[in-house]
């Protein structure tokens, strides 16, 4: 799939950096080789945060922060499809999937621009109280300091925007260390951070090893947070070991639905089938656990199914092509031994359940038991379930019956019901007549539970990545 293998350096201090051993970035879809990055360890992290701190002894006024952030938003907008390309490559995201992300990283920085304008404190009420007549209080909102940015694979390009943007338009300088499988988009985006003006420092890219990368992050004390998008076990234990650090952390799930029989059914079953299986369900939001109710269960899957069966798994470059690779074979392997582990629980494979080639086709699972480890875990691969339910509540305990609560979704005619359901599920997020996979990149992201403790959002991400500080005044 890839043509020509693409050579990126890391970025320290301003400058470009090799290390004399190297990274290599092959497609998920074939093999071949997309590029190569330097390999850097503990000694390169420390120049990195070097940098960082160096940088925010000469801070950088809001509005300078703002126009750097506006400048890489529209020159992420002129290089769209180059952007895209290389999603697509590195990722083995399919291309029609890799533009939604590529536009979306414009939308992430230019809210990120908007809210460096009009971060402010606030005025403190203090003749409210009798100690406080006569004084005049303001808050202010303070850069936290360096921020440590640690990024997942599956959104090369706008979960690293989600995270450099506001911490930019707060005022912190960044050190990031994206997925070692996907580096390539993180280093373009930091190129076009130079070519906009931002000086020396105020971002550093550094790539290898987690736990070594890792472990400076934790231990330095000039990092004084680490926002981390990835697995649940490794960034509990992150918050686990850098207890004094803030720790942002923003995790999996194992994503519900509730399809109620006043539903559009087909919106429906179109919406879950695109969301479902949408980059072969490498999103912590992919629709997982669909629960629709008995007496228009037969009814949704005439609608689903064939919807599923029609979609596109191949070659990720292909414009048609709606499903692509897992990020790794070892993946693949593990997504069919679940499948395999279904099966023999007794739960019936409605569609897919093997390979097209090397690549798994989207998978439909009826009525696994809740202990399955599609149900129980989060699958990060094209398979989705699907289950009958009696009465509402029955659904919601349903969906709630897990440790994971980032975001869930209903479809629903019937208001009163929507918002009760709302209410009840316990998840960070809730959309109604919309899959859950749905986010809108300005607003609040995140989940309860084992699934996190943020919200990004460049406005909420913002919030996370400054210190209030009051200031009193004796009138």
């Amino acid at each position: 799939m890839a043509t020509t293998a693409t050579e990126r350096h890391l970025l320290i201090g301003g400058e470009w950096v090799e290390t004399g051993s190297w990274i290599e970035v092959r497609s998920p879809y074939d093999g071949a080789l997309v590029g190569r990055v330097p390999s850097a360890g503990a000694a390169e992290t420390r120049r990195a945060t070097d940098a960082a701190e160096r940088a925010m002894h000469d801070p950088l006024p809001a509005h300078e922060r703002a126009a750097v952030l506006d400048r890489v938003a529209a020159a992420l907008a002129e290089r769209h499809d180059e952007v895209a390309q290389m999603i697509c490559e590195e990722a083995g995201k399919p291309m029609k999937a890799a533009r939604v992300e590529a536009q979306r990283a414009v939308s992430t920085f230019t809210m990120a621009a908007v809210e460096a304008r009009k971060l402010a404190g606030d005025l403190v009420p203090m003749d409210a109280s009798p100690a406080g007549v006569g004084k005049l209080a303001l808050t202010l909102r303070v850069p936290i300091g360096v921020v440590a940015a640690i990024s997942p694979f599956n959104f090369p390009l706008n979960l690293v925007a989600h995270k450099i943007a506001p911490a930019l338009a707060a005022g912190c300088a960044v050190v990031l260390k994206p997925a070692s499988q996907t580096p390539l988009s993180a280093l373009l985006l930091a190129e076009l951070e130079t070519e906009a003006g931002l000086p020396a420092g105020w971002l550093n890219v550094v790539c290898g090893p987690a736990s070594e990368i890792g472990d400076v992050l934790v231990e330095d004390e000039r990092v004084r947070m680490i926002s981390f998008t990835g697995s649940a076990p490794v960034g509990w234990s992150l918050r686990e070991r850098a207890p004094r650090k803030k720790v942002s952390l923003e995790l999996g799930n194992a994503t519900p639905v509730i399809v109620a029989a006043d539903a559009d059914l087909g919106d429906a079953a179109s919406r879950l089938a695109a969301n479902a299986f949408s980059f072969a369900g490498q999103s912590c939001i992919s629709v997982q656990r669909i629960y629709v109710e008995r007496d228009v269960f037969d009814h949704f899957l005439g609608h689903f199914l064939p919807l599923v069966e029609d979609l596109k798994v191949g070659d990720p470059a292909e414009e048609d092509t709606d499903v692509g690779p897992l990020i790794a074979p070892s993946e693949r392997e593990r997504v069919l031994s679940w499948i395999d582990e279904a099966r023999g629980l007794g739960a019936e494979i409605l569609a897919g359940g093997g390979l097209e080639g090397d690549l798994l086709r989207p998978t439909v699972i009826a009525d696994p038991p809740p202990d399955a480890k599609v149900v129980s875990e989060e699958v990060f691969g094209p398979v989705c379930t699907i289950t009958p339910y009696d009465t509402l509540d029955e659904a919601i305990a349903l969906a709630n019956g897990t440790r994971y609560g980032l975001q869930a979704g209903i479809f629903i005619a019937d208001v009163k019901d929507a918002l009760n359901a709302a209410r009840a599920l316990d998840f960070g997020g809730v959309t109604v007549n919309e899959a859950p996979t749905f986010r809108a990149d300005q607003m609040p992201y995140g989940g309860v539970k084992e699934s996190g403790n943020t919200r990004e959002g460049p406005a909420y991400a913002i919030r996370e990545m400054t210190d209030e500080r009051v200031v009193v005044l004796q009138l």
